[in-house]
């Protein structure tokens, strides 16, 4: 079997999940700094309808949502860059990807979708797209060197 070919699919999957998640940093992070702290709760707790979400935040909410789309951007960004040496089959770039952007995804799964508070898409989309990176990645990486078991 070619394990390239896993790689690449893997690369291309970690590429559309930076992508997604360097915007959602870069939209949460502009709400925050707009003083929106109810759009920006809004758009990470999607299904939950907005009269329900407004409410008089204290500043500490605010900057804490800001954090939170500020750990998004970096960590939308770090998979993307990695997903470039991911294509190549590059170790490193493997297991950054899959601790930055799995371990992001675990925290997302326990709290908000276990949760109820998001849409499938595209949030539970997202997981499901990461698991499959890092599954694709891992497969192909310790099958196809034989050494690396």
């Amino acid at each position: 079997m070619k394990y390239s070919i896993l790689f690449k699919i893997a690369a291309v999957l970690w590429i559309v999940w930076g992508l997604v998640h360097t915007l959602a940093g870069v939209m949460t992070t502009q709400f925050i700094l707009n003083g929106d702290i109810t759009a920006a709760v809004a758009g990470i707790a999607d299904k939950m309808p907005v009269e329900t979400l407004k409410a008089n935040y204290p500043k500490a909410s605010g900057a804490i949502i800001g954090q939170h789309g500020f750990n998004l951007l970096w960590i939308g960004l770090t998979t993307f860059i990695c997903a470039f040496f991911v294509w190549k089959g590059n170790k490193n770039a493997i297991f950054l990807a899959a601790i930055t952007g799995g371990l992001a995804d675990v925290g997302y799964f326990l709290f908000m979708d276990l949760g109820g508070y998001v849409n499938f898409m595209p949030g539970t989309v997202m997981t499901l797209v990461s698991a499959s990176a890092i599954i694709l990645s891992f497969f192909a990486h310790f099958r196809g060197n034989p050494s690396n078991g």
